[in-house]
């Protein structure tokens, strides 16, 4: 199975007295179509991870492969062009502007891309009708329910099609309806290929995804892959 992300004895520490060890020694490996959650409690290193994860921060020490490039290797503009083209982010937060419509808010995912204007308008529809919004694409945020919000903002993480979606407590604004509903649209994107990895502290969360990766003090104590009966 191809890997999609890789980090490799990534250690992260920040300048002070004393010096932060934000992650120790971490080894982690992300393959296609890998649904996972990685899990642990405040303060365990979980948004440093996705810092480094989505290569928003570089390691102090250690490696990060994004489809098997060293992204050590890159310029700051190169990475850039990387991220924008090769990892999705959905955030707890949503992220919208607000003065775009649900149509142009997803086509700004591609905006990086070199993709024309209408064709990324084309593909922006496309996923939003895939994530039940098509009803939707000239409403702004502000007329549409959080759980729309977050569907928005999951269509502009996989219209590019990346490698990896990282989605950072994506039901942590939602009502429990609205978060299930959620999570179900990421099983079934992920069923048809999507690798996506849920960084959260919620264990039930966690539990009912195939693989559980668990952060705690900076260190990974645990990786578990539920196989299925």
């Amino acid at each position: 199975m191809t890997t999609v992300l890789e980090l490799d004895d990534v250690d992260r520490t920040y300048p002070g007295t004393p010096p932060v060890e934000a992650l120790r020694s971490v080894s982690l490996t992300i393959r296609a179509g890998e649904l996972l959650a990685i899990v642990g409690p405040s303060g365990s290193g979980k948004s440093t991870l996705l810092h480094i994860m989505g290569t928003l921060e570089r390691p102090t020490r250690g490696a990060v492969r994004v489809e098997g490039e060293d992204t050590g290797r890159l310029s700051d503009r190169a990475l850039a062009g990387l991220r924008a083209r090769r990892i999705g982010f959905v955030f707890q937060s949503f992220f919208l502007l607000d003065g775009m419509s649900a149509l142009d808010n997803v086509a700004n995912g591609l905006l990086y891309t070199g993709t024309p204007m209408a064709e990324r308008r084309q593909r922006a529809a496309a996923v939003l009708q895939r994530v039940g919004l098509g009803h939707r694409l000239g409403h702004r945020p502000g007329q549409l329910s959080g759980g729309e919000r977050q569907r928005v903002a999951v269509a502009r993480a996989v219209v590019g099609e990346p490698a990896v979606v990282l989605a950072d407590e994506p039901t942590g604004n939602l009502d429990s309806v609205s978060g299930a509903a959620i999570f179900q649209l990421l099983h079934e994107l992920n069923a048809e290929g999507t690798s996506i990895a849920v960084i959260t502290h919620d264990l039930a969360v966690a539990a009912s995804l195939p693989r559980r990766v668990e952060i705690r003090d900076g260190r990974i104590v645990g990786d578990r892959v539920e196989v299925a009966a």
